[in-house]
C-alpha cells in the first residue's frame, strides 16, 4: 500500500482569494491546449484557418467548457441539490464539474463561432481536439491533490487510503484515468492527426477513445454517492462514455464518408 501525498488543495490565500490546485489545473489545460494549437498552425500547415479565427474558439471555447462541465453536473449528476439549492450553480469553488457536459457546452460554444465565421468545422476540430487530453491530464491530477473521485477498494500494492475514503485502501482510480484519458491519448491523437484518411477522424477517434478508456477506468471507481450505478453495473460516467463511442464511430464509419462522397458527387 502506498502514502496518499497530503497536498493542501489551496496554493495560496489573498484575503477572501484562494488559489486552488485544481483552479490551476484548468489554467494550464487551456494554456497548453492554446499553445498546441498554435504551433500546429505554425509554417501555414491550415492554410485556410487564420490565428484570429483560433483565438475567437478559444475564448468561446472556454466559455463553453466551463459552463457546460457546472451545468453538466448539477443537470445529469446531482439535479436535486441545485434545485433546493439554485445559487449553488454559480458556486463552482465548492466543486461539481462534468466532462461530458463541459464537452457538449464547448461543442455548442464552438458550432456557434463556426458558423458565424464561416469556418471548416471538420478542419477546426481536428485542430483543437488533439490537445484536449492534455486538459484531462492535468484535470485528474487535480482530482487526485484534492483527494477527491477515489476508486474501489483494493488490495493492489499501489492502493491508497484517501482521507474522504474511509480506512480501506483504494484504487487510486484519477492516476488510472490522468493515464489513460490524458497521456496515452495525447500521445495517440499526436500521432494520428498526421496520418488520417479524411477529415474529422481525428475528433471521431477521440470520441471512440476517450469514451472507451473512461468506461474502463471507471470499473475501478467508485460511482458518484447521490447515483450509484444506474445501468445495472454501469455508472452514469459509463453510460455518457459508451454513447460517445457510438457516436464516435458513426462519425467516422459513416458520417463523414457520406459527407466526403456527397462533395465528391457535387464536384464530378
Amino acid at each position: 500500500m502506498l502514502s496518499f501525498p497530503h497536498i493542501d488543495p489551496i496554493i495560496f490565500r489573498i484575503g477572501p482569494f484562494a488559489m486552488r490546485w485544481y483552479g490551476l489545473m484548468y489554467i494550464l489545460g487551456f494554456l497548453a491546449g492554446y499553445g498546441l494549437t498554435m504551433y500546429q498552425l505554425r509554417g501555414g500547415r491550415k492554410p485556410q484557418i487564420s490565428r484570429d479565427a483560433v483565438d475567437d474558439l478559444y475564448f468561446y471555447l472556454i466559455i463553453g467548457l466551463i459552463v457546460g462541465a457546472r451545468l453538466g453536473y448539477a443537470v445529469i449528476y446531482n439535479p436535486g441539490f441545485y434545485l433546493a439549492n439554485p445559487l449553488e450553480v454559480f458556486m463552482v469553488w465548492h466543486g461539481g464539474m462534468s466532462f461530458h457536459g463541459g464537452l457538449a457546452g464547448a461543442f455548442i460554444a464552438a458550432v456557434i463561432v463556426i458558423i458565424r465565421k464561416k469556418l471548416p468545422f471538420r478542419s477546426m476540430a481536428d485542430l483543437v481536439i488533439p490537445a484536449a487530453p492534455v486538459g484531462i491530464f492535468l484535470g485528474r491530477l487535480g482530482n487526485f491533490i484534492n483527494g477527491e473521485l477515489f476508486g474501489k477498494p483494493a488490495d493492489v500494492p499501489w492502493a491508497m487510503v484517501f482521507p474522504q475514503g474511509g480506512a480501506v485502501p483504494r484504487h487510486p482510480s484519477q492516476l488510472y484515468e490522468a493515464f489513460f484519458e490524458g497521456l496515452l491519448l495525447f500521445v495517440i491523437l499526436w500521432f494520428y492527426k498526421d496520418r488520417k484518411k479524411r477529415e474529422g477522424d481525428v475528433f471521431a477517434v477521440f470520441l471512440i477513445l476517450y469514451g472507451a478508456f473512461r468506461t474502463f477506468c471507471e470499473f475501478f471507481r467508485l460511482p458518484d454517492a447521490q447515483l450509484g450505478f444506474v445501468l445495472g453495473p454501469l455508472s452514469m460516467g459509463q453510460v455518457l462514455s459508451l454513447a460517445m463511442v457510438l457516436i464516435g464511430a458513426a462519425l467516422k464509419f459513416w458520417v463523414f464518408p457520406l459527407f466526403d462522397r456527397v462533395q465528391q458527387g457535387r464536384k464530378a
